[in-house]
Formats: structure tokens, C-alpha cells, sequence
């Protein structure tokens, strides 16, 4: 049997690494991952572990006390090889590589690497989030790939045992349907004039207007709405230079047109999973540079609820001079002049950042 070969990337991995074919893995006496009142008497036996396939280019394999994802390094299908600096696992980096087969490898313990503990009636939850930021190709500032997000669930069938004794609750996995992965790709895109197809020129004029269509890919997983939380519009792919133009903001208040008396607006909403913003064309004063990044916090949420003030998309019309709402619902508009902030709301939200860019902004002579 041929032995997986591996290149270590994390020297301080207390996790041993899985050394057979990608469908056979070693595996341990396994222990409960969660106790709440004492051990149980008795370990359930080892089930062999299985790999589960999804289109991504991810696999999962849910074991008793620790989960083991494989990322393929061309996961999106575009042809730009994921680096390990470009992808973490809750924040965790891959622990090794298989140049080979062009794989990354993550092994986290199940309260490891930023996972959250979800706690259902009947089962016990874990979730990971992977998260894809490319980085500039080679030296230059540019890329040809979009980020991605992608929610990794751990599913454990709660058990409760009940005798003459006192109960004994207990955590115990449930081996027949270990993992479940979804998938979720946020993106941000110039589109042509009539949004069917990407813009292929970068370059526009003073005067034009950007249209600007953010969206979700969703696979495996009940259809959501999107939004677009903030944008900024920098000279570099970093958001935090300077000079830096913030214009949407405060949970989806597009502002420019309040603030310059532009054009610039979100469209009425047509597909729950995209938004489409319009931006008048602009540039930075007293600068030569012209090419423009536009980063966006995107957040989705179930498409079953409606929009609120802190899952909204508005545009302030000039000529009506009031805020108007993309999904038809106005009022959620009305704490765009003040604060959106709304202390008490707990909603399960899945963000992740677009960038688009870069375009060049020209003048005319």
C-alpha cells in the first residue's frame, strides 16, 4: 500500500498526521470528546473512519476527537494553486502538504482552531471555518482568484443512558453520518451594462458609472439572502491604507450619494443570493495613481428572514430625498443617518471578504 508523503508545515502539531491512502487513515482507540457529568463506563468501539468528497475540492473526515480536512490547492478550478500562507482553519495554518497530489492537510483537536460548539436537542455540533484570502501574485499587488469561505460541520449523536442508577448524560459520536460540508464562495465582480457578463476592460472614465454585483455561491446548503456590509475604495489591496474612501457602511447604508449627490445606488434586488450596486466613477484628489480596489464585507443569511436594520441593503435617493431599501422594505432604512447598531439580535450569519479590482480611472481630454 502506497504511503501518503507529506511535508510538514507546522513543527508544534501535537496531532498525528494520517500516513495511509487518502481512503484509508489510521485510527485510534477513540475517546468522548464532551462529558457533562462524568466519563462513561464504557468507550464505544472504534468506527472506521470515512472520507466525504464535495465538489469544492474539500474533504472531511470527522473523527472521534479531531477532524482532518484535505484542500485540494486548486480547490476553486481556476487554475491559481492555493498557497498554505493564503488559507487557515479557524485561524490554525495547514499542517502539511502533499506536493504530489497537490493537497494541504489541517488535523485539529474538535475545541481546536476557533471551532464553535452547537448544542441540539439530539446531537452536539462543531463547526470550522475555512478561509481562503489570496494574496498578491508574485510581487505585484493584483489577483486572479476570489476569497472563499467555507463552513466545515462536525455532526455527534447525543445519547442519554437511564437505568436504576441516576442518568448519565453523555456525548457520543455518531459514526454512520459524521460530516457534513458546505460551501460558500463570496464574490465581487465589475459587470458589463447589462449584468449579464463580467467587464473584461479594467479601465473607466470619469463620468461612468461602476456597476458592481456581489453574490454567494452556495452549495450544499438552503438558499440565503446577501448583503454587502461595507465597502472601501484604496489605491492598494490593503484596506487600511490611505488614502481610503469608506462608502457603504453602518449594516448596508450606501452613503456616497447622501454625501456627493452622485448616482450611486443599489438596484432592486432580483436574485436573493446577489446585489447589484451602481458607483459613479471617482478619483482620489491631489494623487496620479488611478487603479482603485474595492473591498466588501459580505454577509449571508437564511433567505426565510427578512431584511432588519443589521441585514439591509439602502441607497439615499437624491431626488426623493429619503433612503430607499433594495428589497422594497424602507424602514429598515431608518437608522441610517444614526446608528444600526441593535444590542440583543443574534442571528447566524456567514461573512466573508470580496475584493474586486484592479480598475483604472481616467479622465477625459
Amino acid at each position: 500500500m502506497r504511503l501518503m508523503q507529506l511535508d510538514p508545515l507546522a513543527q508544534n502539531s501535537n496531532l498525528a498526521l494520517p500516513v495511509e491512502p487518502v481512503f484509508v487513515l489510521p485510527y485510534s482507540q477513540p475517546s468522548v470528546p464532551v462529558s457533562l457529568v462524568q466519563p462513561p463506563a464504557q468507550v464505544p468501539p472504534a468506527v472506521k473512519p470515512q472520507w466525504l468528497a464535495a465538489p469544492s475540492g474539500v474533504k472531511v473526515e470527522c473523527r472521534e476527537d479531531s477532524v482532518v480536512v484535505e484542500v485540494q490547492q486548486d480547490m476553486l478550478s481556476n487554475g491559481q494553486l492555493i498557497q498554505p500562507s493564503e488559507i487557515t482553519l479557524g485561524g490554525c495554518v495547514p499542517v502539511g502538504r502533499d506536493p504530489s497530489r497537490g493537497v494541504l492537510l489541517f488535523v485539529s483537536e474538535l475545541h481546536g482552531c476557533g471551532s464553535t460548539l452547537m448544542t441540539m436537542t439530539n446531537s452536539l455540533i462543531y463547526t470550522f471555518t475555512l478561509v481562503y484570502v489570496p494574496e498578491g501574485l508574485g510581487s505585484t499587488p493584483i489577483v486572479r482568484s476570489h476569497g472563499a469561505v467555507i463552513n466545515i460541520e462536525c455532526h455527534y449523536l447525543r445519547r442519554i443512558n437511564v437505568s436504576s442508577n441516576a442518568v448519565m448524560p453523555s456525548w457520543v459520536p455518531f459514526s454512520a453520518a459524521l460530516s457534513a460540508e458546505e460551501r460558500l464562495v463570496f464574490s465581487l465582480q465589475f459587470m458589463t451594462d447589462n449584468w449579464e457578463l463580467e467587464r473584461a476592460s479594467n479601465i473607466y472614465f470619469l463620468g461612468d458609472i461602476l456597476n458592481i454585483e456581489a453574490s454567494v455561491v452556495v452549495a450544499n446548503h438552503q438558499p440565503l439572502r446577501l448583503f454587502v456590509d461595507s465597502c472601501v475604495a484604496t489605491l492598494e489591496p490593503d484596506v487600511t491604507s490611505v488614502p481610503r474612501y469608506a462608502f457603504v457602511g453602518n449594516y448596508g447604508c450606501l452613503t456616497d450619494a447622501k454625501v456627493t449627490a452622485s448616482r450611486s445606488q443599489f438596484l432592486p434586488r432580483k436574485q436573493v443570493n446577489k446585489l447589484q450596486m451602481q458607483l459613479d466613477a471617482f478619483r482620489f484628489s491631489q494623487e496620479t495613481r488611478s487603479s482603485i480596489y474595492i473591498t466588501c464585507i459580505l454577509k449571508a443569511t437564511m433567505a426565510s428572514k427578512r431584511p432588519d436594520p443589521q441585514h439591509k441593503a439602502c441607497s439615499y435617493s437624491v431626488l426623493a430625498d429619503r433612503w430607499e431599501s433594495a428589497d422594497g422594505d424602507d424602514q429598515v432604512c431608518g437608522c441610517c443617518d444614526t446608528s444600526c447598531n441593535v444590542k440583543g439580535r443574534s442571528v447566524a450569519d456567514f461573512k466573508g471578504k470580496a475584493v474586486a479590482g484592479p480598475i483604472a480611472i481616467q479622465d477625459h481630454y
